[in-house]
């Protein structure tokens, strides 16, 4: 079990330098997420291949994706700690490397080094917390976590924007580098766990498949009607072969004595349904965060300054929520509290479908940021019921398995959502506006549709009082 439990709470606290190193750590890929978007002209113009570089994004999730369900289950093997510290080590390697990248296809190469170290990242911060905080606990702590995403969503394309315009883009990554250096030497310094340390045999042979039957799988939601069409060879054979993987992962992780990932987080209906919210929450963001800042500029004549403000308002609302989840939790209860977020997060896809080419910035950034503050109230609550529905040794896996479900959401999301607009438009190269809004607004109501999904899985979430004696003392 990890560091005892102490009263106090808080940056300096006895916990607190854990807390600060948890932080600091997830910064790292919050600021990430964010940062390199404002940068992809500058990085273009210099290394050229701007065909290429959505594969900056692609190549960076499915890396993170895949490696996310092996890091928790070695998490519960060897404990968090070294794990934590290969996934800090490998992003700083990614991110030294992108920095000094001479080629757009040495880039991608390099993006994926960093999205193998960010699948240890943030799950492993998660777990962490668990470990050292009661639920009631975390609900505070929540607030401190949700600040950096919050600080993250505003400071990351102003970094970004001042790195490539005023200095070079290469230190959008190179700025990874201290501040990986720092959360290393915290967590050395501050966390200590007294982990078991039984010989576990590792299932490389399950951890082989899962790696390529979600790669390819996830690799053809990401590029599928984008880099090839849906019905080409690349994507029929991507999709047949990521099937025909997991099939035979299924099977050999029955028989395997220590399965990568366990069979048995699929009969256990908190997790089972926190996945589910979490794949959900995962489509409704990416849906979201790639179409809005395209009705703004396409439609409302936004510049790329004002579109990308208008979708900054969906990751504000979710920490400004998630930062107040716990105290809502706490008293009603996780299922109510996801409720109420799916709910919110209903109203504001509803109010996105009013939004037409008269309408003002500010009516599309209300509704993004009623949307973020629904998926506060859902993302939190849900995992950490699943969290404390787990013992030490299973914690790792559940939580990874969680994350992994909302990595599988996104590629989900941009694969339903592309299609609904390319169908719509015919693969117009620069659209009309008039074609656009309803284009568009096909995505609003799918986020809505997935949204009305939500509310039900929500509602077949645990009480406080069921399940875990954690929650229930909660």
């Amino acid at each position: 079990m990890a560091t005892d439990v102490k009263s106090s709470i808080g940056l300096r606290s006895e916990r607190g330098p854990i807390l600060a190193a948890i932080m600091l750590s997830t910064s790292l890929v919050a600021l990430d997420s964010t940062i390199i978007a404002t940068a992809v002209l500058t990085i273009t113009d210099q290394l050229g291949g701007f065909a290429q570089f959505p594969w900056l994004f692609s190549i960076y999730l499915l890396a993170q994706a895949v490696t996310v369900p092996i890091y928790g289950k070695l998490a519960d093997m060897v404990g968090r700690k070294p794990v934590m510290l290969f996934g800090i080590a490998a992003f700083a390697m990614g991110s030294l490397l992108c920095g000094l990248a001479t080629s757009m296809p040495a880039l991608i190469v390099f993006r994926a080094v960093q999205g193998v170290g960010a699948g240890a990242v943030s799950p492993i911060s998660m777990t962490i917390a668990g470990d050292i905080y009661t639920v009631a606990e975390r609900a505070k702590v929540q607030a401190y976590l949700a600040s950096v995403w919050a600080t993250s969503s505003v400071l990351g394309p102003l970094l970004g924007g001042v790195f490539s315009q005023y200095i070079s883009w290469r230190w959008i990554f190179l700025i990874n580098l201290p501040l990986a250096a720092l959360a290393a030497w915290m967590i050395l310094r501050n966390f200590t766990e007294s982990a078991p340390r039984q010989r576990h045999r590792i299932d490389y042979l399950g951890a082989g498949l899962l790696t390529v039957g979600a790669g390819a799988l996830i690799l053809a939601l990401l590029e599928g009607g984008q880099a090839w069409a849906w019905g080409s060879p690349a994507s029929l054979v991507l999709f047949a072969g990521g099937a025909v993987m997991l099939a035979v992962f299924g099977l050999v992780e029955r028989r395997a004595a220590n399965p990568i990932l366990p069979l048995w987080v699929f009969t256990r209906r908190i997790v089972v349904v926190s996945s589910l919210a979490s794949l959900l929450v995962g489509a409704i963001l990416l849906g979201l965060t790639s179409y809005v800042p395209t009705f703004a500029q396409g439609v409302l004549g936004s510049g790329a300054l004002s579109a990308g403000l208008t979708v900054g308002a969906l990751t504000l609302g979710w920490p400004v929520s998630a930062s107040q989840a716990g105290k809502v939790y706490l008293r009603i209860g996780f299922r109510a509290t996801a409720v109420i977020g799916s709910v919110l997060a209903v109203l504001g896809a509803a109010s996105l479908l009013l939004v037409d080419a008269r309408s003002s910035l500010w009516q599309l950034a209300i509704g993004c940021f009623i949307v973020g503050m629904g998926m506060g109230l859902v993302a939190s609550p849900t995992l950490i019921a699943a969290q404390a529905s787990a013992e030490w040794s299973e914690r790792g896996v559940v939580t990874a398995t969680n994350m992994f479900a909302r990595s599988l959401g996104s590629a989900v999301g941009v694969a339903v959502f592309g299609a609904l607009v390319n169908a719509r438009l015919g693969g117009v190269g620069r659209p009309a506006a008039a074609d656009l809004v309803p284009a568009v607004h096909l995505v609003f109501l799918g986020v809505a549709a997935m949204a009305v999904v939500l509310i039900a899985a929500a509602a077949v979430m645990p009480r406080r009082s069921e399940g875990n004696p954690e929650i229930h003392s909660a």
